[in-house]
């Protein structure tokens, strides 16, 4: 436990016996810093975590004081605003958008609020490298029919063994190894629907799955999704009801950009749903990992019995993201994945599937994600304090329920392309609402990353976009 969370704890404690009674005033950050021989940075972490779990607030120019209610003051994320898009299908074109977005986030060492990418920092990186490094100098390892489809055996068992562990029992037969999850869901994207097909997606929704059905010439409708529970089941059904759909594409666990977990019952609707429509469901659980509670999240797939949800993962946000090995699950789908994976790019090379074996089997995976996930909960809960402080009256957020992004929605007067160009005239980079969807329905919101460790730096940042965010709200 770092210093600031034994803090926060200790003063949670004195809250909870009533010795700070509702409408106290807090120490202020420098008589706590004096008196305790710590930080200023230490105690105003502090009393930002305290702030984030509801039991203090703070008033500008005056302090912290107790909270009035449980929960605190700030927005819940149900309360973010939705957006109803027209049960219309539409033209996909944010790849140009996206492309110019990412490489400004990638270059001039910008400080990275808006990157997709966790930070590598916390990935053991020449543990796997060490592995890869073994494996290279043993010549009977790396024979070509390991790389070729479905992948190499060692790790579909490992990765079959992983769901096992979890619950979910999975046939290592039925597992593709592939480039990532970008490639998993571009793949089962192809083997279930064809250019002109209608594809009904979650708003807002990851814009890799926009990708996907951009590169093929299909169109997305975009299906209304609640903060926390996920997409809306009825409204689904009531789009399948008028028109064709080909197939759905959804984020269940930890959606990027919401950072829901969408409940099981959910879950199971939805799976029973398609398969009362014969209508295949792609599941992106990128993020399954992730989880800040004490259990691992369901799968569509677990409830799945007509082999129609296809299950795409990787491990580039729970391990490495430089090795690119991902993989699906296409269910009935199988066969035709498998052949889409031979044609699109051949093989997936041995030796970085061999080394994430080797890691999993013998160098505590568990342990390192029991790391990752306590580090991006501390900080999903100091970014969202942060935001709630520092950002302009009116702006509220998501709850993550694991991941490491964070959903801002902004007064309506800003601009979030505006906003994203001054952050980066800054050295910040934001991510734009209007990456993840096909209508103009986030031009408020931007998602921030949360992964970097916590520094002087990042706060500084979050305050700098909360000013320049000020500032666009006041412009006429």
């Amino acid at each position: 436990m770092t210093l600031y969370e034994k803090l926060a704890d200790e003063i949670e404690g004195l809250i909870r016996k009533n010795v700070y009674r509702e409408g106290d005033k807090l120490q202020s950050v420098r008589q706590a810093s004096q008196q305790r021989g710590i930080s200023i940075t230490t105690v105003t972490r502090a009393y930002l975590l305290l702030e984030s779990r509801g039991l203090v607030a703070s008033k500008p120019q005056s302090g912290y004081f107790v909270s009035a209610r449980a929960g605190g003051g700030a927005p819940r994320a149900s309360e973010l605003g939705l957006s109803h898009p027209a049960a219309t299908s539409s033209p996909v074109d944010v790849s140009r958008l996206v492309l110019s977005t990412l490489r400004s986030i990638c270059a001039n060492d910008a400080v990275p609020l808006g990157s997709p990418y966790p930070d590598p920092g916390l990935f053991p990186f020449q543990k796997l490298n060490r592995y890869a490094y073994a494996a290279g100098r043993d010549e009977t390892l790396l024979g070509l029919k390991d790389a070729l489809p479905p992948g190499h055996p060692k790790l579909l068992r490992q990765i079959a063994r992983r769901y096992l562990e979890k619950g979910m029992r999975v046939d290592p037969d039925e597992i593709i190894i592939t480039v990532g999850a970008t490639e998993a869901m571009n793949i089962c994207l192809q083997a279930v629907a064809r250019p002109g097909d209608v594809i009904a997606v979650e708003s807002p929704t990851f814009y890799a799955m926009l990708h996907a059905i951009e590169r093929m010439g299909m169109k997305a409708i975009e299906v209304p999704t609640h903060p926390e529970h996920g997409i809306d089941i009825a409204a689904l059904a009531a789009i399948i009801a008028s028109q064709p759909v080909a197939a759905c594409m959804v984020m269940p666990n930890f959606q990027n950009p919401l950072g829901f977990l969408m409940p099981d019952e959910r879950k199971r609707a939805l799976v029973e749903l398609a398969a009362k429509h014969g209508i295949p469901i792609i599941e992106n659980g990128v993020y399954n990992e992730l989880h800040f509670g004490n259990s691992h999240p369901s799968t569509l797939k677990s409830f799945d019995r007509k082999g129609l949800v296809l299950h795409c993962s990787s491990f580039s946000k729970s391990l490495t993201s430089a090795y690119r090995i991902g993989w699906a699950l296409p269910g009935r789908y199988r066969d035709e994945v498998e052949k889409l994976k031979f044609l699109n790019t051949l093989t997936t090379p041995s030796l970085p599937q061999l080394a994430i074996a080797e890691f999993l089997e013998r160098d505590g995976y568990d342990y390192h994600l029991r790391k990752i996930r306590k580090t991006y909960a501390q900080q999903a809960r100091l970014m969202k304090a942060m935001v709630e402080r520092f950002f302009p009256p009116g702006t509220k957020t998501s709850t993550p329920a694991g991941g490491y992004l964070l959903w801002v929605e902004l007064p309506p007067r800003v601009d979030a392309m505006r906003l994203y160009r001054l952050a980066l005239e800054r050295g910040i980079t934001v991510g734009p609402g209007q990456m993840f969807s096909v209508s103009d329905g986030y031009r408020n919101f931007i998602r921030l990353n949360y992964s970097t460790p916590w520094s002087g730096e990042i706060e500084r940042a979050v305050i700098a976009v909360g000013k320049i965010a000020a500032a666009c709200a006041r412009r006429p």
